[in-house]
């Protein structure tokens, strides 16, 4: 390659890569919490696409120095949209061609913008019979990698490059914030609050990590059902998930999410989706009923962009019994995982792996809860 082309090239990844990071901190308080309490919230809405780009980006950038992804290699993964927007702008930064395959629930908006920006959006039409959507998408994955020789998968659910990746939001975090007592994650994939945890742990050992999970989703242990939600949450146990290093988990539901989505726009100007309501209630209830002065470090993974016609149509809403129905004080106690279906707000303090306590091994595995029901809504 000439030197000034190779120059301008290098110019143009850094200047995409440079879009990324050193994202906004918000202080929460009322109504979530009373006056005087609250907590903060690091806005990862800011990056271009959200909270993904930060993966897609360096999960892209070692597979390309390990030589997995050779240049001009296409990139193939399943997506329930914002890691989409991530593995497009990190394909538009290294010359790669991004092929995103997702589920007929991904909103049109975001199909519409995934193409605008250059990626090919391959949609299942049928939900594997035991793994749901996540499973079919998996599949199609495999079929289209063996379509395209040369072709690459990040394998979100499972590459260590992905917890890697959030390094420097940690480091973010700890600059901004000092010492941290509490961090609050919404667990998908399982690779933020792996990242993150890590890192702030080591610079804060008596680190309290809680996790955010929805209702229908077998990340901690609970039956698979059909979810509304988008973003949280899993069909499948992603191997990511640093079961270890939770505290304690907390499952919310579609209408506690909206409610605090909600109330947040109305209140900060600033919000954000499924996952970012579901954070923010978890995380006022901890601001109101800890002891005061605690620090607290709650994730906000995107904005409310791709939500206008979900969280914030009143008519989708209403459709879906959404609407006017906020969220109890405090959420049920439950003692184990498997002590009780959650179908509402609810809290454990016993977090296990569920491979692990099954005796299942360590690989990753489809969900043998899912023949009951197939899960509509997965990861990210």
């Amino acid at each position: 390659m000439h030197a000034l082309t190779k120059a301008a090239a290098t110019s143009g990844q850094s200047a995409l890569s440079g879009l990324v990071g050193d994202t906004p901190l918000l202080w929460v308080s009322e109504p979530l919490a009373p006056a005087g309490r609250g907590f903060w919230a690091k806005l990862e809405g800011f990056n271009p696409g959200g909270i993904k780009d930060r993966p897609a980006l360096h999960m892209v950038e070692r597979a390309r120095t390990r030589g997995d992804l050779r240049p001009g290699g296409r990139i193939i993964e399943s997506t329930s949209g914002t890691l989409g927007l991530g593995l497009a702008l990190a394909g538009m930064a290294y010359g790669h061609p991004v092929t995103l395959v997702t589920d007929p629930g991904l909103e049109l908006p975001m199909t519409r913008l995934l193409t605008a920006y250059g990626a090919q959006v391959n949609v299942v039409s049928e939900p594997h019979p035991t793994g749901g959507w996540q499973q079919a998408r998996r599949e199609r994955v495999q079929r289209l990698l063996e379509q395209h020789p040369g072709s690459w998968c990040p394998d979100q659910y499972n590459n260590p490059d992905n917890v890697a990746a959030y390094t420097p939001l940690a480091l973010e975090l700890a600059v901004e914030l000092g010492h941290i007592d509490v961090l609050v994650c919404s667990v998908g994939t399982g690779g933020h609050s792996a990242g993150i945890s890590r890192v702030l742990r080591q610079l804060c050992p008596e680190l309290t990590v809680v996790g955010v999970d929805t209702t229908g989703s077998t990340i901690f242990g609970q039956p698979a059902r059909p979810r509304l939600m988008r973003g949280l949450g899993s069909s499948i146990y992603p191997r990511n998930v640093a079961y270890e290093q939770f505290s304690e988990v907390h499952w919310v539901t579609p209408h506690e999410a909206v409610w605090t989505c909600r109330q947040l726009a109305a209140s900060h100007y600033a919000t954000g989706g499924w996952s970012v309501g579901a954070v923010a209630l978890v995380a006022g209830w901890l601001a109101r009923t800890m002891q005061a002065g605690a620090r607290i470090a709650a994730v906000f993974p995107d904005g409310p962009q791709r939500y206008l016609g979900t969280v914030y149509d009143d008519d989708y809403c209403a459709a879906h019994g959404l609407l006017d129905c906020p969220p109890a004080p405090e959420p049920e106690v439950i003692g184990r995982p498997d002590e009780k279906e959650a179908t509402s707000w609810t809290r454990c303090t016993t977090v296990l792996d569920p491979l692990t306590a099954r005796g299942a091994g360590r690989g990753a595995a489809g969900d043998p809860a899912g023949a009951e029901s197939a899960p509509l809504e997965e990861g990210r």
